[in-house]
């Protein structure tokens, strides 16, 4: 299992360098007919102020929602993104939190942070960081950031638990993670998940609901929320153009938080 996991990492790791490199389709989905990345964007839930607030370089397409619309970003917060490609979603929180804030993207790609790391300089961006690394090992400090997001990419990880068990460990105490994903809905076809090609199109390595919720729960999270977006059928649909995908998988957000101390009255530690 290890050595194919870690065939499995290496191939993704190819198909979005060549997405970095402009080789490769910039979507999720192995054979689909793509949309401008602005039509992708949009049907994903952003909006034209998010297209304009970040490098049109960091938008590829990729992504199954919007991880920033649900995160409820403060001004002066640590945020990690994980799986932060050309830097997109970092972009956009950056403008969150502020000159105060800090932005940490980590990817395993090596070109996705190259680019990630040029559109940051050619906007002058002081206060983004971005990191190669796996996001089942994060360079990211214990209990050092206040949220984490993440757009599709939580499915492509071969090893979720120890994902999920890396996230909560980076959280701080009171910390939440607010992310979209595909999750399986249905029995996903044997044949899908053997397919290198559909587990790196965010397909064959969606995990089913209740099992990331059980993850979630036996990582120490807490108030864990998983919510179907209401296009979810639109957006997997269009990743193959034999479609039907929504019969076995879905966009979800899904949200959790790390127990810690309460700010309201009449709590206690």
């Amino acid at each position: 299992m290890t050595n194919r996991n870690e065939e499995v990492r290496q191939f993704i790791r190819e198909r979005y360098a060549g997405v970095a490199q402009g080789a490769q389709p910039s979507c999720c989905g192995g054979g689909c007919s793509c949309n401008s990345a602005q039509d992708t964007a949009a049907m994903l839930g952003y909006g034209e102020n998010d297209l304009s607030d970040a490098p049109s370089a960091s938008n590829m397409g990729l992504g199954c929602g919007n991880p920033i619309a649900i995160a409820a970003l403060k001004e002066g917060e640590t945020i990690l993104d994980l799986g932060s490609g050309g830097g997109f979603d970092c972009f956009l929180a950056r403008k969150q939190v502020g000159e105060t804030g800090r932005v940490i993207g980590v990817d395993m790609t090596p070109d996705m942070i190259a680019l990630a790391r040029k559109n940051a300089a050619q906007m002058g961006y002081a206060n983004v960081d971005f990191r190669l690394g796996e996001i089942e090992h994060l360079p990211v400090a214990d209990e050092s950031v206040d949220a984490i997001i993440s757009n599709c990419v939580i499915n492509l990880s071969p090893d979720k638990a120890q994902v999920f068990s890396e996230m909560f460990r980076v959280l701080k105490p009171g910390g939440r993670i607010s992310t979209s994903d595909v999750v399986a809905i249905a029995e996903i076809p044997q044949d899908l998940r053997d397919d290198f090609g559909m587990i790196a199109s965010c397909i064959g390595g969606a995990e089913h609901i209740d099992a990331l919720v059980s993850m979630l729960s036996e990582a120490g999270f807490i108030n864990i929320q998983m919510t179907p977006k209401d296009n979810s059928a639109e957006i997997v649909n269009s990743w193959l153009l034999d479609g039907a995908l929504d019969s076995y998988i879905a966009s979800y957000a899904m949200e959790a938080v790390k127990p810690g101390c309460c700010q309201s009255e009449g709590c206690y530690c």
